[in-house]
């Protein structure tokens, strides 16, 4: 027996024709280099109506890969909407790619056309004749000098030259609707291809009140890339429950996004944690400067993924009334997987006994199934907050296989996607990552977690980012080398005894690190994550003469 419910196509069509019909008032502002740009959700719908008639015009059908390169802004906005819904395919290149690394991603999607931000497109140039499949290029804003890329058109004289009325065609909700490339940390980046179904229905994952709770109330402010899987699914989700978008564009410095929320009564600003620990960094030094700080009590809520949250920085923005909340996933998860809220039964508990919870990844959102597998066995580890194994996760928004990969057994088994992140689970079903599989370091057969010694260093009153790496080690295999970032007053001062004495009472002794390398920064991958990669070649290259003198 079947039900008796009608056939809806899951779409992109209806979060956009509902956001725009029903809040038409609405503000979308943008953050710009000379002020702010301003507009409702009712000038947005026309806009993008524009922008679907003129891709039609450029000979854009069903399936043909469009392209964007291009910082969180008002025509980045109409790009994530006008492409899926016009039956094409949103492709957002990641702007801190390695040059090689763009030509082969716009190779393998085979893209049609790319939109570029004005101030980017030198980038772009530097792969002009390198990109056979491109047949335009259209510039968002006015470069600073004539562009070789060719031929190039200007985005406005194409919205211009455009109606304003579009009839959306009936789109199949399993169709591709965006596509996004891993960030390419080992070998070329992989494409991973949304379906119109799973945008719809990640967008009700990320308004379900225990996951971000997105609503009409909001401001979201997503500092999180526009090109970083899906800019955390927060553009979608903004656009079908109404809530007023503050885009940054490329402005993310610490005074830049303290006005932008201030300013806007932004409840809701999501980011990795490296850039709030900039933010962090800035506001202690402000409240040092300043008898009285930006009012920032609009924040409800600061959404941080991409890597494990340091407890210090959950304690820095608990100070100034920020409250961060812990998600996690990755782009072949749409990205949101897990979110970390304290539930009723502890909400009576203290500070620490909350922050202990708060700092776990947390549960699964409803949606996505999860099982944590020792590698060994392959059997679920026990619940027991200690037992660890590799995350493994299945759901209508994770992705089956990786876009001319389809045959990939290794990451995609019986149905599931093994994540590569290494954690354990407690009773209540909390996650706990301990670290990737590639960045655990083995020591003389026991396993040592590069995030927990991270957390620890970086919890030291003077430190501002630190980073742990394996190295290889002639007895044991391989040992721990911890790369350290002092804050700017302590930059003469710190030691590499004065940490290792920090941690000794903290840590078993042959967890303390063999080295403690002083850097001016820890090297970023292109979506803000620490590049261990780069610190790797780094200490092959300088670590291992410093180890030996």
């Amino acid at each position: 027996m079947h039900g008796l419910m009608q056939e809806y196509p899951l779409t992109i069509q209806h979060l956009f024709t509902r956001g725009t019909r029903l809040f038409p008032r609405k503000e979308i502002v943008t953050r710009t280099d000379d002020g702010y740009h301003r507009y409702t959700y009712a000038d947005f719908a026309e806009r993008v109506q524009r922008l679907a008639n003129a891709l039609t015009t450029m000979g854009i059908r069903p399936g043909d890969r469009v392209a964007t390169f291009g910082w969180n802004t008002y025509r980045h906005l109409e790009l994530y909407f006008a492409i899926p819904c016009m039956g094409a395919v949103l492709h957002t290149l990641n702007i801190r790619l390695f040059t090689e690394q763009i030509e082969y991603v716009i190779a393998d999607a085979e893209d049609q056309v790319i939109f570029v931000d004005a101030d980017l497109v030198p980038l772009l140039e530097k792969l002009a004749g390198r990109m056979p499949t491109v047949r335009a290029y259209v510039i968002m804003g006015k470069p600073a000098a004539e562009t070789t890329l060719a031929p190039a058109y200007d985005y406005e004289d194409l919205l211009a030259s455009a109606s304003a009325h579009y009839d959306w065609p009936m789109v199949d909700e399993n169709s591709a609707a965006a596509m996004c490339y891993t960030s390419g940390t080992t070998g070329n980046p992989k494409g991973v291809v949304y379906s119109h179904r799973s945008v719809y229905l990640h967008s009700f994952g990320v308004c379900m009140a225990d996951s971000l709770g997105l609503s009409e109330r909001d401001v979201v402010l997503p500092v999180v890339p526009m090109f970083h899987a899906n800019a955390w699914g927060l553009a979608h989700a903004a656009i079908m429950t109404g809530s007023k978008l503050m885009l940054p564009g490329r402005n993310l410095g610490g005074a830049q996004l303290v006005e932008m929320i201030e300013q806007e009564r932004v409840t809701v600003p999501a980011g990795v944690p490296s850039i709030w620990i900039g933010l962090l960094a800035y506001l202690e030094r402000l409240s040092v400067e300043k008898p009285i700080m930006p009012d920032l009590s609009s924040v409800r809520a600061v959404p941080c993924g991409g890597s494990a949250i340091p407890p210090a920085l959950m304690r820095g923005f608990d100070r100034f009334g920020l409250p961060l909340l812990h998600a996690w996933g990755m782009t072949e998860t749409s990205p949101l997987a897990s979110v970390s809220r304290v539930n009723s039964g502890a909400l009576d508990g203290t500070y620490e006994e909350k922050l202990a919870i708060r700092s776990k990844q947390g549960q699964p959102v409803p949606g996505v199934d999860c099982r944590v597998v020792n590698l060994d066995t392959g059997e679920e580890v026990p619940r027991d907050s200690t037992s660890v194994g590799e995350i493994q996760v299945r759901g209508p928004w994770i992705a089956r296989a990786y876009y001319h990969d389809e045959g990939n057994t290794e990451k995609f088994m019986d149905g599931w996607l093994r994540t590569g992140d290494v954690a354990t689970v407690d009773a209540d079903g909390y996650l706990q990552i301990v670290d990737r599989t590639k960045d655990l370091v083995k020591s003389g057969g026991e396993w040592i977690s590069s995030v927990e010694l991270e957390n620890l260093i970086m919890a030291y009153p003077k430190v501002l980012e630190a980073a742990v790496i394996g190295v290889p080690h002639a007895v044991l295999q391989e040992r721990p080398v911890a790369y350290v970032v002092p804050k700017p007053e302590y930059t003469d001062q710190l030691t590499a005894d004065e940490i290792l004495e920090y941690l000794r009472p903290q840590v078993a002794k042959w967890w303390l690190p063999d080295q403690v390398l002083f850097i001016d920064a820890i090297p970023k991958t292109s979506v803000g994550k620490f590049s261990k990669r780069e610190l790797r070649d780094r200490y092959a290259v300088e670590g291992a003469a410093t180890a030996a003198d």
